[in-house]
């Protein structure tokens, strides 16, 4: 390693994997340089880098999708070379992405159980099955749902908890969790937690990729470092402090960089013009009717505990009311209903959707085609499509962006997940917005990558463009947003400007409350018992989830 590794004086536990100078090269671009990492039996290691720093090439190596050009790797004390991902599975080694891999209309109890039984004879009872399954969901979810429902009908999270769960039936030696929560509610994601600590008192080893520092403060035991393709450092968690790890990751010691301070200090014009409005949106029947209004050149984000109302809002500027209200693109003294999708477009309103995989990207199509799908007239070249003026206007957005790929005719799933983000939001950007819907757009994006989204922030407002935001981490509201919309029982509860914007006043409106005299204190006036603990005692700082639909 690069930088020293520090046991912090404990014994070494023997490892149930170990993997020592791996490498791997595609043509000329050398993915993986040499890594090495070491999971003793029983514990949680975070493994933390930027995209593009080898992390999803490691763990396609441990899954036996890709074979390493040099280095070893041992399980259980013996070498292996897995041909496959079914040799990974037979040594116990199980993985969860971070895209939720269902079979959508299959039932929840198929898709729990997928690969795990044979083709041609089953090797488990159908009762030990329903039991087991309603068990492991039983960890992770607050209500089982119906094992014979098509998992599409469930929510984005709880699909995802049923890949978790198809993982964990077949009892793995080593979980590999590819930045598997980021698709997670709060709720679910802290039962997942319990469910690993149960685990690892009987062996079970973890290996938690996340971008979230919050995440890897509670739950791993020691955290390692990839940069360029080179294991960097192995800590304990103790020594693993957030200025640290994004230290040895980007060689700065801020989330947001000079970047986010350039989005927070920019001065908003008073006299803006209005860009869109909502007048008595009900969200749901019985809920308090929103009213809101965008300017020109203004950051706003939407906030609130899971399941609360800010996803439907934001669906709602886009695709118009759910019920009551309207939504009005305004254009000097015009005003233009919005509807659906196709009006809200037609408006110059652009939307990134949270689930990219689903909502999103063409995974059967090229970079370059997913790009340009929203704008394919530009390309017309005597009635035809023109694939050179297609790349020549992607060209500027990828380099403004800093997309990393190959040639535009890769296929867009050869990207990493901040990339393909990038590309489409380069989409809207095509399309000259003047109102750009964000819906969580730094979910499982690396720290690079999430730098580059907020200086492309920066340059849009600048440009008078209005940006609405949901997002899920506390501090991107704090240094990002002009004010901030929280959210609370499906309605508008609190609206939070810049100069009232902290840690502090933004988890209390979460649960209804204000800060007064440093105290949290409820509507009655009562002070709040625990200040920054959720309904359930989870630390709420990391409690601001989306919606959890797709």
């Amino acid at each position: 390693m690069n930088e020293q590794s520090q046991a912090g004086g404990r014994p070494e536990r023997e490892a149930v994997l170990e993997a020592v100078g791996l490498a791997k090269a595609f043509g000329a671009t050398r993915a993986l340089r040499s890594c090495s990492l070491r999971l003793p039996a029983g514990e949680v290691h975070a493994l933390m880098g930027e995209n593009g720093s080898g992390k999803s090439t490691l763990v396609k190596i441990l899954t036996g999708v890709h074979t390493p050009d040099s280095g070893t790797l041992t399980v259980g004390g013996r070498a292996v070379r897995f041909g496959g991902p079914a040799a990974a599975i037979k040594a116990g080694v199980m993985a969860v992405y971070q895209e939720v891999l269902v079979v959508g209309p299959r039932s929840v109890l198929e898709n729990v159980w997928l690969g795990a039984d044979g083709v041609f004879r089953r090797r488990v009872a159908e009762a030990d099955k329903r039991s087991l399954a309603s068990a492991l969901l039983g960890e992770l979810l607050e209500q089982v749902p119906d094992l014979d429902t098509p998992v599409e009908q469930l929510s984005l999270s709880d699909r995802q908890a049923c890949g978790i769960a198809r993982a964990l039936v077949r009892d793995p030696r080593v979980l590999i969790l590819d930045e598997a929560t980021s698709a997670l509610d709060v709720a679910t994601r802290d039962r997942l937690f319990q469910a690993i600590a149960r685990r690892k008192a009987d062996g079970m080893s973890v290996l938690f990729v996340s971008h979230r520092m919050d995440e890897v403060d509670a739950i791993a035991d020691r955290v390692s470092v990839l940069r360029s393709g080179e294991s960097v450092v192995s800590l304990d968690a103790a020594q693993a402090t957030t200025a640290e790890l994004v230290r040895l990751m980007t060689g700065s010691e801020h989330l947001g960089g000079s970047v986010a301070a350039d989005v927070a200090e920019r001065q908003l014009d008073p006299g803006a013009p209005v860009l869109l409005r909502a007048h008595g949106v009900r969200l749901h029947p019985g809920a308090e009717p929103v009213d809101f209004e965008l300017r020109a050149g203004e950051v706003v984000g939407l906030a609130g505990l899971e399941g609360h109302g800010q996803d439907a809002f934001i669906r709602a500027l886009w695709e118009g009311p759910p019920g009551e209200g309207s939504v009005l693109r305004t254009v000097a003294d015009a005003e233009t209903p919005i509807r659906s999708e196709r009006q809200a477009a037609a408006a110059g309103i652009g939307y990134v959707p949270r689930d990219r995989r689903a909502e999103a990207l063409f995974g059967t199509m090229s970079v370059r085609e997913n790009f340009s799908a929203a704008t394919l007239r530009q390309d017309r070249r005597s009635g035809l499509l023109s694939r050179r003026a297609a790349q020549a206007r992607f060209a500027p957005y990828r380099s403004a962006l800093k997309i990393r790929m190959g040639r535009g005719s890769d296929p867009i799933t050869t990207l990493s997940g901040g990339n393909q983000q990038k590309v489409v939001i380069a989409r809207w950007l095509a399309r000259d917005p003047q109102v750009l819907l964000l819906n969580d757009p730094t979910r499982g994006v690396d720290i690079g990558a999430k730098r580059d989204i907020y200086a492309l922030l920066a340059e849009l407002t600048a440009r008078g463009v209005a940006v609405v935001m949901l997002s899920t981490e506390v501090d991107e509201h704090i240094e990002l947003m002009d004010r901030v919309l929280v959210f609370r029982e499906g309605a508008l509860s609190a609206t939070l400007t810049r100069s009232e914007l902290t840690r502090q006043s933004l988890v209390a409106a979460f649960f209804g409350r204000t800060v007064a005299d440093g105290a949290l204190d409820g509507p009655d006036g009562s002070a709040a018992e625990s200040a920054l603990d959720g309904p359930d005692g989870s630390s709420a700082s990391s409690a601001l989830t989306p919606d959890g639909a797709a």
